[in-house]
């Protein structure tokens, strides 16, 4: 028994510990970001201007550590509209040299400013006229020197217990790169719509839909006059398969919609006699509406809201453009 509290001792100390470091950890992070905060100037400025007027790919570099990091800094450039990608140093002397053209700009990422791989590319960015913008915690290395604008993303301290394992400097150079992307995005214009183009598969993506790009439109769109005969609108209930129809003027104005439920209580409310009857005289008038461009979820949540499986997309002049079903939504998975 003595052995097994002395197990459970030493366990709690070791899980005790654990949260210590996390802690540690975290505030050393977190204060990195804080320091890098309070060091910001016109030259972040002056780094997004020239990134903005680049007329060609954002060109992301580093080695090792800083490699991962410049690789997720070129995914995010990417996916908020600043065409970009990864070069690995290396494989740039070796050959993808030739995937860099005049009118890309470079952002290297480098701690040290010193790597001898990304060095040995100045030459060739003068040469093509390349402007170079820099992450580095050393300013006035070689690196730091030979660029157009040189970040300051030095730390006090990294986060490893050894001061050794690149941590707080990764998470701050990171941190700066998405403050660069986020600040093109911006300058950009960058909106909702381009952000679902470039994820059409993505769960943001498909969020982002709006319900013009989702609606049954044209021939899809069931549609009935307000004088056609009940037995024709079961006929276009049937053919169109949305369980309702909309019902326009001759200028394609809605006025009214029927549906499934709307037909079981009139046939219960009039015993079979709903067959004599028009379509303006079975109709549910003033029904629930949205404009093309809603976002999918958006009217995801408003018919489950109201509790209804269908609702009609129409325009300024309340015009039916389309319908959009609740099935459609829920095969999105957009919850």
């Amino acid at each position: 028994m003595a052995i097994e509290r002395a197990v459970d001792a030493g366990a709690q100390v070791g899980r005790d510990m654990s949260l210590d470091t996390a802690r540690r950890v975290l505030r050393i992070e977190a204060q990195a970001i804080q320091d890098v905060l309070a060091r910001l100037d016109a030259s972040f400025e002056k780094a997004v201007d020239v990134l903005y007027q680049c007329k060609g790919r954002v060109v992301v570099s580093g080695m090792g550590k800083s490699g991962l990091i410049a690789r997720k800094i070129s995914a995010t450039l990417s996916s908020t509209g600043t065409p970009s990608f990864f070069l690995h140093p290396a494989d740039a002397l070796h050959g993808d040299l030739g995937m860099l053209a005049r009118g890309d700009a470079l952002l290297a990422v480098s701690y040290g400013g010193e790597t001898e791989e990304i060095i040995q590319l100045l030459e060739a960015l003068k040469r093509l006229e390349m402007p170079l913008v820099t992450l580095t915690g050393k300013p006035r290395s070689t690196i730091g020197e030979a660029s157009d604008v040189a970040l300051d993303v030095s730390v006090r301290e990294e986060a490893c217990s050894l001061n050794l394992a690149p941590t707080a400097s990764t998470t701050v150079a990171m941190a700066v790169g998405d403050a660069l992307a986020v600040s093109l995005l911006e300058r950009r214009g960058f909106r909702h719509d381009d952000f679902a183009m470039l994820h059409p598969a993505g769960r943001l993506g498909k969020k982002l839909l709006r319900v013009e790009h989702l609606m049954h439109a044209g021939e899809a769109l069931p549609k009935v006059a307000t004088g056609t005969s009940m037995a024709e609108v079961f006929h276009e209930m049937s053919k169109k398969g949305l369980g309702m129809t909309t019902v326009t003027e001759t200028d394609g104005r809605l006025v009214g919609i029927v549906t499934d439920g709307d037909l079981r209580r009139l046939m219960e409310k009039y015993r079979g006699a709903t067959l004599e009857m028009t379509a303006g005289t079975c109709m549910t008038r003033n029904p629930q509406t949205i404009g093309p461009l809603v976002l999918a979820s958006e009217a995801l949540n408003l018919m489950e809201k109201r509790k209804i499986t269908s609702i009609v997309v129409v325009d300024e002049k309340n015009k039916a453009l389309g319908v959009v079903h609740l099935h459609d939504l829920w095969t999105l998975q957009l919850i």
